[in-house]
């Protein structure tokens, strides 16, 4: 078991070995294993990089997002603007159902609406304009509407996490209440946790996953 000073030190590290960030504009600071990341950086995609990068150290328990994106002068660009890119973004992934997703833009701040079947095409969405010059944040409100019947979910979702090579079955309890999941146990990594979460929400007819998954690294 790492202490907080490791830990802290483990980020710092990860955080400059990732290319996509400038490390020396992140702050870190650990208390009990809960990563706190603060400072302004360039975008979101940086942003969304260095909280990915916090969140595959071992050891690391949860992560908390305080950062700030300061945009560059020649990044600026209009709501319009940006809204127009991002609805044209959404509109060629393929991943995404058609005339399902609306863009709102306010400030440079993104929001996601509408309704969709499956939480992956949720996902898809925000992935399409997530490293798009000029926005500050995303925020998806997209609604999972499932139009099939999920069956046996609670086997189907066991199944699945034995078939999964990152995840281990037997420290994690799934609870099905009609189409609603409720996750119970421990992991490894945040990124086991997230795991977890992302499988259960490929069963059929899920619309939503209650994540309790505790990250213990003993």
């Amino acid at each position: 078991m790492k202490s907080d000073v490791e830990l802290r030190q483990a980020v710092l590290n990860e955080l400059e070995w990732d290319p996509r960030i400038k490390s020396s504009r992140v702050a870190v600071r650990i208390e009990d294993g809960i990563a706190t990341l603060s400072g302004v950086v360039d975008s979101n995609s940086e942003k969304e990089a260095a909280l990915y990068a916090a969140s595959r150290v071992f050891g690391v328990r949860g992560v908390a997002e305080e950062i700030r994106v300061r945009l560059p002068d020649y990044d600026e660009r209009t709501d319009a603007d940006i809204a127009r890119s991002a609805a044209n973004a959404i509109a060629w992934n393929a991943a995404v159902p058609p005339d399902c997703v609306k863009v709102v833009v306010e400030n440079a701040w993104v929001t996601l609406e509408g309704e969709v079947n499956w939480q992956h095409e949720k996902d898809a969405a925000e992935g399409s304009i997530r490293s798009l010059r000029g926005i500050v944040g995303i925020s998806n409100d997209i609604v999972v509407r499932p139009t099939v019947e999920g069956r046996d979910v609670k086997s189907g979702i066991e199944d699945a996490f034995e078939r999964h090579a990152q995840i281990d079955a037997k420290r994690i309890s799934v609870d099905a209440k009609g189409t609603r999941i409720i996750l119970r146990g421990k992991v490894s990594s945040c990124l086991e946790r997230r795991e977890a979460e992302q499988v259960a929400w490929s069963a059929p007819g899920v619309t939503s996953v209650e994540n309790y998954l505790v990250v213990a690294t003993d």
